[in-house]
C-alpha cells in the first residue's frame, strides 16, 4: 500500500571525481545492478507517494537509468548553487502543493542501506515529536563523516562537516549517515535560511539541523545497527568492498534456500540470479545478469554464467557461456565457450575446447570435442566428430548450416555454408562438405593414400629420421 505522507529524495547530483572515470558513480555495477539502482529498489519498498532524484553530473545518463529503473520517479536537475542542501530545496520544489507528510532523504551512493533500517527510522520519527529523525553510525575513525554533536544532556544540537570541524569536534566517534527524515514544513522554512558561508562554498542540509535545534525544534539521532549499512562508495576501493559485502550476503541468501556453495570466497551470484534447490555450485563460478539455473545442476569449478538458463540436472563445467540455454540433464565443458544463441537440447553434449554460436544443438546430440559450431542447427542424436568446423562466414554474409537427426560425422570435417546433412548420413573422416548430404548417404572426398617407399632416405639423407628408417629397414630385411 501506498504511504501518502511519504516522499523520498535521492541525492545523485555529485561527480564523484575520486573513482578516476568516465562512468558516473553512481552508475558503475554493483551484483548487476547500478550503485544507484540499488537505492531506488530501496525507496520502491517503502512504497512512498512520491520519489525525487536529483542530478547534475551526466545528468542524462543518470537520469536515463533512474526512469528505466523506476519510471516513476520525477528527475530534478540542480543548478549551479552546490551542496545538499540546494539539492534538497529544489526536490521539494517539485512536490504537489497538497503533500504536507514527511521527507526521507537518501544519498544516491549508499546501496546497502536497506528497508528495513530506513521503515524502523521512519516509525522513531512518527513515534515522537521530532521535526528530524536522521541515522546516525558509531566510528573508531570518523574520517570524512560529519560529526553529530549533541548538548550535555544528550540531545542533538548541530551537524559539523569534517572541513569545518574544531580539534575538539573531530574527536567526536558519532556520526551523520546522511540519511533523515523531516517534516516538509519545518524543512523547508530552514533551508530558506542556509547559506554557502562554509569552507566548500555549499549549502548543506546538515545546516538545517543546527537552525531546526536553534529554533527549540526536536531533533532526533537513530543509531544504525552495523556500520556497514550506511556505507558510501566514493572510489573503487569502497566499491570493491561494498562489492564483497554484498555477495557475502547474496551467497549466504542462497545457502539458506538449499543452494550448496563449496567456496563462497571465489562464487560471485548477481542479484538478478534465480538458482534452484540442491544446485551445487564450485569454487570460481561466476553467475551474472537474470540468469537461471533449474534444481540439481551442478556449476563449476570455474565457470562465467551471464545470463544463461541452465535445466534441471545440467553439468556445466569449466565453461564461459553468455546468452545461452542448456537443457535439462545436458553436459558443458570442460573449457567450453558458448556464445550468445546457443541452444543444447536435453541431454545433449558441448565438450572440451568447442565453440558455438547462434546454434541449437538438439536433444541428445553430441559436440564432443575441439570443434567450432556457428550458425548451425544440429537435430536430435547426432555425433558431431572431432575438429568440425562450420565455415559459415564467405567473407561478407554468414550463412546456415542444417545437420539432421541420427547424423554421424567424422573426425576433422569442415561444412561450407550453406549447406545441409540429412538425416541418418554419415560423413568420413577429413571430409570437407561443400555440398548437401541426401538423407542416408555417406559423404567422402579424402583422395586415396599414397606411399612413396624410400622417400626419406633420399630426400634427408643423413638425418636421424634417415637413420631411423633406415634401421626399421634393416630389420625389416632380417625378419624377412
Amino acid at each position: 500500500m501506498t504511504d501518502t505522507n511519504l516522499a523520498v529524495i535521492v541525492l545523485a547530483a555529485g561527480q564523484g571525481t575520486r573513482m578516476k572515470s568516465t562512468l558516473p558513480k553512481v552508475l558503475h555495477p554493483l551484483a548487476g545492478v547500478p550503485i544507484v539502482g540499488h537505492v531506488l529498489a530501496t525507496a520502491r519498498e517503502l512504497a512512498p507517494e512520491h520519489v525525487v532524484v536529483v542530478v547534475r553530473h551526466e545528468r542524462d545518463a543518470v537520469a536515463a537509468t533512474v526512469l528505466e529503473l523506476l519510471p516513476e520517479a520525477v528527475i530534478v536537475d540542480q543548478d549551479e548553487i552546490p551542496g545538499t542542501g540546494r539539492a534538497v530545496e529544489q526536490a521539494i520544489a517539485v512536490l504537489p502543493k497538497a503533500f504536507a507528510g514527511d521527507v526521507m532523504i537518501v544519498s544516491g551512493d549508499v546501496p546497502l542501506l536497506d528497508a528495513a533500517t530506513l521503515t524502523g527510522l521512519l516509525v522513531a520519527h512518527r513515534a515522537g515529536a521530532s521535526a528530524a529523525t536522521l541515522l546516525s553510525a558509531i566510528f573508531q575513525d570518523a574520517t570524512g563523516y560529519g560529526r553529530i554533536v549533541r548538548t550535555d544532556d544528550g540531545a542533538v544540537h548541530r551537524i559539523v562537516e569534517q572541513r569545518d570541524a574544531t580539534p575538539e569536534e573531530l574527536e567526536i566517534h558519532e556520526v551523520n549517515s546522511g540519511s533523515y527524515i523531516f517534516h516538509l514544513e519545518p524543512l523547508r522554512e530552514q533551508l530558506a535560511k542556509v547559506n554557502t558561508r562554509n569552507s566548500q562554498g555549499e549549502k548543506y542540509i546538515t545546516d538545517v539541523i543546527g537552525l531546526l535545534c536553534a529554533s527549540g525544534a526536536e531533533v532526533t539521532a537513530v543509531p544504525v545497527s552495523e556500520n556497514w549499512i550506511v556505507g558510501g562508495i566514493n572510489d573503487r576501493v569502497q566499491l570493491a568492498e561494498t562489492a564483497q559485502r554484498l555477495n557475502a550476503l547474496i551467497v549466504r541468501g542462497w545457502q539458506l534456500a538449499g543452494v550448496t556453495v563449496r567456496d563462497t570466497g571465489s562464487t560471485w551470484i548477481d542479484l538478478q540470479a534465480t538458482i534452484g534447490e540442491d544446485v551445487e555450485l564450485l569454487p570460481g563460478t561466476m553467475i551474472t545478469g537474470p540468469t537461471v539455473i533449474e534444481r540439481g545442476a551442478i556449476i563449476g569449478p570455474d565457470t562465467s554464467l551471464d545470463t544463461c538458463e541452465v535445466g534441471e540436472g545440467a553439468t556445466v563445467r569449466r565453461t564461459d557461456a553468455t546468452l545461452a540455454v542448456i537443457g535439462a540433464g545436458a553436459s558443458v565443458g570442460p573449457f567450453a565457450y558458448l556464445r550468445p544463441g546457443t541452444y543444447l537440447g536435453a541431454k545433449g553434449k558441448i565438450g572440451t575446447f568447442v565453440e558455438t554460436k547462434n546454434s541449437t544443438i538438439g536433444a541428445g546430440s553430441k559436440v564432443p570435442h575441439l570443434s567450432y559450431i556457428g550458425d548451425t542447427t544440429v537435430g536430435e542424436e547426432s555425433n558431431v566428430g572431432a575438429g568440425t568446423i562450420t565455415a559459415n562466414y564467405d567473407g561478407v554474409n554468414k550463412h546456415k548450416t542444417v545437420v539432421g537427426s541420427h547424423v554421424r560425422s567424422g573426425s576433422h570435417n569442415v561444412f561450407v555454408a550453406p549447406v545441409t546433412i540429412g538425416d541418418g548420413a554419415y560423413t568420413g573422416a577429413g571430409t570437407v562438405v561443400r555440398k548437401d548430404v541426401p538423407p542416408g548417404a555417406l559423404a567422402i572426398n579424402v583422395a586415396p593414400q599414397r606411399n612413396m617407399t624410400g622417400w626419406t632416405l633420399a630426400n634427408r639423407p643423413g638425418t636421424a629420421a634417415a637413420k631411423a628408417a633406415a634401421a626399421a629397414d634393416g630389420e625389416a630385411t632380417d625378419k624377412a
